[in-house]
């Protein structure tokens, strides 16, 4: 990130930029950004390698055969069937380095794997011009571009191949491509690529699609260390997260499979972060219905759920029948007089994540060098950033805001503006219902 961000304890600062903490009280044109946005590696067969790309729900259901390699229905498209299923866009990446280019003697797979073994060429004399040649690429067998040239060296590359501009252009049948191949495995350094890689996006979910404990530790160490030092507000959601203690990190439990694929165990993960990325700041997830494909081992007892929630443990339950989310939870549970319980409701971090982001983004691209730090300039940004939470308030995601409950003073040095927001109110949705009927 150019400008600085993160927590602060002390006024000492030294990049320009917005340090904003988050506290819970001692029991006792500013607008709402979109959410929507994810980021998650997946294991293809088809793509580019070592960079992050960012694909639309409308573009993966289009034009997932061109960008992924493979139709939106195919069994390959799981994973990105499922977190599309409320993600709106995701920044995707491809895992893992070493993958194979198909080839022949004509062209050259667009990019490494084995789905180039299903592209092949067929050269043909042109029908009314005998000095110059049809080609065509097919894939599965369907003709995807045609070009008419008179060598090879004419021939320009499409969504499928890249020709070699050295042949020699002559009649074939069908010559299809060879030799592609997927990496062998995924190694840790595939995952550290990635992370270091998407930490100059911004988006409100990341995915750990891994169930190895270390993969899933590199993941929560690095949510932690953005979150709190770099000022980059999004929650983890991983399988089994077992030592992670920290609202930014989601720990999902269950088990997946599927009735007629081989499927990982930790696959939920993929639909957990479309879910977690795309559900209103405003709205839970608590009893959310699960939608999507696969699976899901709920064979619980009410008391083994009990222990779970206390655990601190994201989890899907049956419900007649239904898959259904069983609290909206993240892995906090050592609680202080500064973060209590209600941070380990998701909604809270939400919330919180969205005024975080947004208010960086209205105080670096509005203020920065540019408002003077005078009392004038100080009104100006303490009426946006009310403005903006009584937006909050308008949506139903605070409530009782009291704008005199927010000042903004000159901070210790010059430059610094200090901004305080004494006992917001963040709402959660009802999860338990206390009844009592009395019978005259």
């Amino acid at each position: 990130m150019a400008l600085g961000g993160g927590t602060w304890l002390v006024q000492n600062k030294i990049l320009p930029g917005s340090y904003i903490n988050f506290s819970s009280i001692t029991k006792a044109s500013a607008t709402l950004s979109d959410r929507g946005y994810a980021a998650a590696p997946f294991v293809l067969s088809w793509g580019p390698e070592n960079e992050v790309f960012a694909v639309t729900s409308g573009e993966f259901q289009k034009n997932s055969k061109a960008i992924f390699g493979y139709s939106y229905d195919h069994p390959k498209m799981l994973a990105l069937r499922e977190i599309f299923l409320h993600a709106t866009t995701v920044y995707c990446y491809r895992l893992g380095l070493g993958a194979v280019k198909a080839a022949n003697d004509f062209a050259t797979a667009k990019y490494p794997g084995v789905r180039g073994n299903d592209i092949s060429t067929v050269i043909a004399p042109n029908v009314d011009d005998e000095d110059l040649w049809d080609v065509t690429t097919y894939l599965d067998g369907i003709a995807q571009d045609t070009q008419t040239v008179a060598e090879a060296a004419d021939l320009v590359g499409n969504t499928w191949v890249d020709f070699k501009k050295n042949a020699t252009l002559e009649g074939t049948a069908g010559a299809p491509l060879t030799g592609g191949k997927d990496v062998e495995s995924v190694t840790g350094d595939s995952h550290q690529s990635f992370l270091d890689k998407i930490e100059a996006y911004a988006f409100n979910a990341l995915c750990c699609p891994a169930a190895d404990p270390t993969i899933v530790r590199l993941y929560a160490t690095y949510t932690q260390r953005v979150r709190d030092e770099v000022g980059a507000k999004f929650q983890l959601i991983a399988w089994k997260p077992s030592t992670v203690d920290y609202e930014g990190t989601i720990g999902v439990w269950n088990t997946a499979t599927h009735a007629t694929l081989d499927v990982d165990e930790h696959a939920v993960v993929y639909w957990a972060t479309g879910v977690q990325a795309g559900v209103a700041v405003n709205k839970s997830l608590t009893n959310a219905k699960y939608d999507g494909e696969l699976i899901l081992d709920t064979d619980y007892t009410q008391a083994e759920l009990t222990a779970a929630i206390k655990a601190g443990k994201f989890m899907f339950h049956n419900v007649n029948g239904l898959t259904r989310v069983l609290e909206d939870i993240n892995t906090l549970l050592t609680l202080s007089d500064t973060k209590g319980e209600v941070f380990q409701s998701n909604q809270t971090i939400r919330v919180c994540d969205q005024i975080a982001n947004d208010i960086a983004v209205l105080f670096n691209e509005r203020y920065v060098g540019v408002v003077p730090n005078d009392a004038s300039g100080r009104s100006a940004l303490w009426g946006d950033i009310t403005h903006y939470i009584k937006q909050l308030e308008d949506i139903r995601a605070v409530e009782n805001f009291d704008p005199d409950t927010v000042t903004c003073e000159q901070g210790d040095k010059k430059k610094a503006v200090l901004v305080i927001v004494n006992g917001l109110n963040i709402i959660n949705a009802m999860a338990q219902l206390y009844m009592s009927v009395i019978i005259q």
